[in-house]
């Protein structure tokens, strides 16, 4: 039995995982979805939210389980979870990056998106708030980029539950070091049909990182809808290595 610590990616909460949890909880594991101060359910002003209240946020999460998790991020995700490992790092057995961005110290999300050519295609789809401090996703690219493989149905049910994603999510370092979050074991799952981060941006961050372990998906950018048994079958077999 292990327990997991599941963070959203970008524009999602925690709604996202519900797929995955009761796959999870089948297989005997323990389940914690934290909502990140801002996003889904939480209605914390995003003015009010930087990149270490989400950390601190999830950390929080992470040290109120009975012993060390297994901590997964999506997407956006993994800039997240990198930071936690950073701050708790005796708390986390494994960090899973499911199709997620792998910042190293000092980088942001936009540094990684930049690594290759192909990067992502999600920019173009975005369109700012009024205020300028979070991103409106356009839902016929969602449709088109995280969810081309997802019943349609699920991607209606999705679409209306998305948020502004805050543009501290693009532009905020992460402050990591190899005495804290170098020692965490990291894992990564690669999407094989994800347009939104294709896999040669999925392969060229896991490759500057030492992983334990790759595994591979035929999924779309969200398996959590279009592949959830396999998921969540993944996250079983990854938990041998926490």
């Amino acid at each position: 039995m292990a327990r997991f610590v599941l963070v959203a990616g970008a524009w999602h909460g925690a709604w996202c995982w519900e797929r995955i949890v009761p796959l999870l909880e089948a297989r005997g594991h323990e389940v914690a979805c934290p909502e990140l101060p801002g996003m889904g359910a939480d209605t914390t002003p995003l003015a009010d939210v930087d990149l270490m209240v989400w950390a601190r946020s999830v950390a929080r999460t992470v040290e109120a389980q009975p012993g060390p998790a297994i901590l997964a991020g999506h997407s956006r995700g993994g800039l997240v979870i990198g930071q936690v490992a950073e701050l708790v790092p005796d708390r986390v057995a494994l960090s899973v990056y499911l199709t997620a961005v792998m910042p190293a110290d000092g980088e942001t999300t936009m540094d990684i998106l930049a690594l290759v050519p192909e990067g992502t295609l999600i920019p173009p789809a975005m369109t700012p708030t009024d205020d300028g401090i979070a991103f409106i996703p356009d839902p016929q690219s969602m449709r088109d980029l995280l969810y081309q493989n997802t019943e349609a149905a699920l991607v209606e049910r999705a679409l209306a539950r998305l948020t502004p994603e805050p543009v501290f999510g693009f532009t905020s370092p992460l402050s990591l070091s190899e005495e804290r979050f170098g020692r965490v074991p990291r894992a990564y799952i690669e999407c094989l049909d994800d347009l939104t981060v294709p896999l040669v941006l999925q392969r060229a961050m896991h490759a500057r990182q030492a992983c334990v372990a790759v595994r591979s998906l035929d999924a779309d950018h969200c398996p959590n809808y279009s592949a959830p048994e396999a998921l969540a079958a993944t996250l079983d077999e990854l938990s041998a290595l926490a």
